[in-house]
């Protein structure tokens, strides 16, 4: 550390971090004994590396389903969460320090934003999500990516018995969807390693994981180093620029174009060019902030989707009859599936809801306290105080799903036959209220193509067992090895790999 940070600046960073926890010892750990509601800042400490399944593990055991540690509230409680994003929704915003955190990456995007601008930018973008144009272009251009890149690369495994990380696949092809549906430039990332491309992922991962830093960090230790441009904040400051010379490359080009030539696009940065009150750098925040949101998710529910089904038989072949008895009421044996067809495609749908109730990407959602409150439940948040709800410990809940809870059950979302969504507040994986995921509709849309294509022509064998990942996204550690197995009609090649 003293020869990367240099002497002084290494004293001054240790004579911080000891005097700051000195303090905070003295403030909020007592040898009382604890309520086993309430956590002390070195059960925190001890418990990082595990954040989420340990408050998973403390809001299911407490009467409440909420905890309370330094500064900070977890809970899980639907009466408390519909409060948060509802009821009292002005009183909890993301936060100055959420801001903060994402300052350098995110800019004054839609996500990282709180009052006007962001009321601002969610009109704009709500305008956009809701017109069934953007619905339209999101299912043409997953459906190209399926049929032109990923069937292909699936078919060759399956013929030469080569075995393919299937979470990596995906996230390459999130990647192109997003980024043509935000720009209408196709980096093709799925289809071979462009250098540029290749660059700004290594750059914008390397940028994830200082934010990620950030989070498990007194904010002062974090700013500290990025005044001092040491450690993973000089790391940030140095691949930063990656991230923003690729996405203002992008912005670049697409204002090269000629006005007719703009208004005739669909995608979002165009529109937003055309109505001439952006700079630069917002519409280059736009695209960092569109890739952000629809980029890691979608991938990540599909591994756990993919995973599911292929260790469950039964569902698989039910999800298989599905699509035949659709594609047959419509007569469309073979072509590509249509947005009626889709919505048809309600077994299909409980599949992937159930996925996500069990593994929800987003597991921890934090905002801010902005006044003194109380809770439904009884809870006291004091002004300044984060407050996090835990969405994966919700889907474990008897309270909320049965004794079953456990289990995956997609029956469990349908009413004799038909999809019955559930209440958000049990369900926040879209969030909820006012800040409710604008892309809710155009992920399921994404998810069902991309689920019934692959599973229309491939099988996959998968690992019986595998481990979850938490750091912003609740992952599948090591990905998604698979060994693939093409389908003839209703049998399966016998082309297998052993993982």
């Amino acid at each position: 550390m003293v020869d990367d940070f240099g002497l002084l600046p290494a004293l001054l960073f240790i004579t911080f971090f000891f005097f700051y926890y000195y303090c905070y010892f003295i403030h909020h750990c007592s040898c009382e004994k604890k309520s086993p509601t309430k956590m002390s800042f070195f059960e925190m400490v001890k418990n990082k590396e595990r954040i989420l399944e340990w408050t998973t593990e403390l809001v299911l055991a407490s009467p409440t389903n909420t905890i309370t540690m330094p500064y900070t509230v977890v809970t899980s409680n639907p009466k408390n969460i519909e409060h948060i994003l509802k009821t009292n929704f002005h009183n909890y915003p993301k936060g100055d320090d959420f801001a903060a955190i994402f300052s350098e990456l995110l800019g004054h995007g839609i996500i990282n934003s709180d009052g006007d601008r962001w009321k601002l930018q969610r009109k704009a973008a709500s305008h956009e999500f809701h017109s069934k144009n953007l619905r339209t272009i999101i299912l043409d251009k997953a459906h190209n990516e399926v049929a032109d890149r990923l069937v292909p690369l699936l078919s060759k495994a399956a013929a030469t018995g080569a075995s393919l990380d299937l979470h990596d696949l995906l996230q390459r092809l999130a990647f192109d969807v997003v980024f043509q549906t935000v720009s209408d430039v196709d980096p093709a990332w799925l289809g071979c390693d462009k250098e540029d491309v290749v660059r700004f992922i290594h750059a914008y991962e390397a940028v994830m994981g200082v934010v990620n830093l950030r989070f498990n960090q007194p904010w002062f230790l974090w700013k500290l180093q990025r005044l001092l441009g040491i450690g993973s904040e000089g790391r940030l400051k140095e691949e930063i620029g990656g991230v923003h010379e690729f996405a203002m490359r992008i912005v670049k080009q697409r204002k090269g174009r000629k006005p007719e030539e703009l208004r005739s696009s669909s995608d979002f940065l165009s529109r937003c060019i055309l109505d001439g009150n952006s700079s630069d750098e917002f519409l280059r925040d736009i695209i960092i902030n569109f890739m952000f949101a629809g980029w890691e998710t979608m991938p990540t529910a599909m591994t756990w989707f993919f995973w599911l089904v292929s260790t469950r038989p039964e569902v698989e072949e039910r999800i298989l009859d599905e699509i035949d008895s659709v594609r047959r009421r419509h007569g469309n044996p073979d072509g590509k599936l249509t947005l009626d067809e889709l919505r048809e495609m309600d077994y299909l749908h409980a599949v992937l809801s159930e996925t996500l109730r069990l593994y929800p990407p987003v597991s921890l959602c934090p905002r801010r306290c902005a006044e003194d409150d109380m809770l439904p439940d009884g809870t006291l948040v004091k002004k300044g105080w984060r407050v996090i709800y835990n969405s994966y410990a919700m889907g474990m809940m008897e309270s909320i799903w049965g004794e079953e809870c456990n289990e995956f059950k997609p029956e469990r979302w349908l009413e004799n036959g038909v999809f019955r969504p559930k209440n958000p507040y049990q369900f926040p994986v879209f969030h909820a209220g006012p800040r409710t995921c604008l892309g809710k509709e155009t992920a399921y849309i994404q998810m069902k193509v991309l689920a019934a294509s692959i599973i229309e022509r491939f099988s996959f064998d998968v690992a019986a067992r595998v481990e979850i990942e938490f750091f912003s996204i609740l992952s599948m550690k090591g990905g998604l090895p698979v060994s693939v197995r093409r389908r003839r009609g209703k049998e399966v090649s016998k082309v297998a790999i052993t993982i």
